[in-house]
């Protein structure tokens, strides 16, 4: 029997078919300037999984890359180094990224053991003190929708998150269980203005809220001061 792999170009194509995609760029940018400040304001910025590049093009650090299984753009033209691959054979320098982000990336990972080697990649990559902030759906609030999405996989919530962060090197530094709503389709419109407002109102996560956030840090003498705290 053949078998062949999820075409996710097509599908993510068919996926976000009806969402307009300046609005979408422009709420992210939003989004961008808040993990940005949670980060600490990093000098350079990893997104392991960059996709259309949201989030990598929208953040101001002076060192900008990104890594994703299929080209969606060309990112390159924005400053972005671009590496075309699966992240866990992507070459990265080892102790040099003082920011990463992970946004809704983990549940599309095969098993728990998968998402414990790519957290220990990152960890190496990441410089002394940088800060790595992960968005996703969190299972606990969105059981019912969760598998709505082809590619999800793996189930995960903010306590297994948080135990595989400890185990993998890094410190707590917040977390956030209801984060943003579930998708762009659902009740955070795609409004710059309201996704600001959204952002600096940590009750309206709290009753919108199914993905977590977590912010965690790696060991190190230079630590970088977070800032925009909710």
């Amino acid at each position: 029997m053949t078998t062949s792999s999820i075409n996710y170009q097509k599908l993510y194509a068919y996926r976000f078919r009806d969402v307009d995609q300046a609005s979408r760029q422009a709420v992210w940018r939003e989004i961008a300037s808040y993990v940005y400040a949670r980060m600490g304001r990093p000098r350079s910025v990893l997104d392991p999984a960059a996709g259309r590049g949201e989030f990598i093009t929208a953040v101001p650090a002076m060192e900008r890359w990104g890594v994703d299984l299929v080209s969606q753009g060309d990112l390159e033209s924005a400053g972005v180094k671009m590496i075309i691959a699966d992240i866990m054979d992507a070459e990265l320098p080892a102790g040099h990224f003082e920011g990463i982000f992970i946004s809704n990336f983990l549940e599309h990972l095969p098993d728990q053991h998968s998402v414990a080697a790519l957290l220990s990649k990152l960890h190496d990559a990441m410089a002394p003190g940088g800060r790595i902030v992960i968005m996703g759906p969190n299972f606990k609030y969105c059981a019912k929708e969760y598998f709505d999405c082809a590619d999800h996989t793996l189930i995960l919530s903010h306590v297994g998150l948080c135990e595989h962060l400890h185990a993998a090197g890094f410190e707590m530094d917040a977390m956030y269980p209801r984060f943003l709503p579930y998708s762009f389709r659902g009740l955070l419109p795609p409004s710059p203005i309201l996704t600001r407002m959204y952002l600096r109102t940590p009750l309206a996560w709290k009753l919108l809220g199914k993905q977590f956030l977590a912010i965690a840090s790696k060991p190190g003498s230079r630590r970088l001061p977070q800032s925009a705290r909710p």
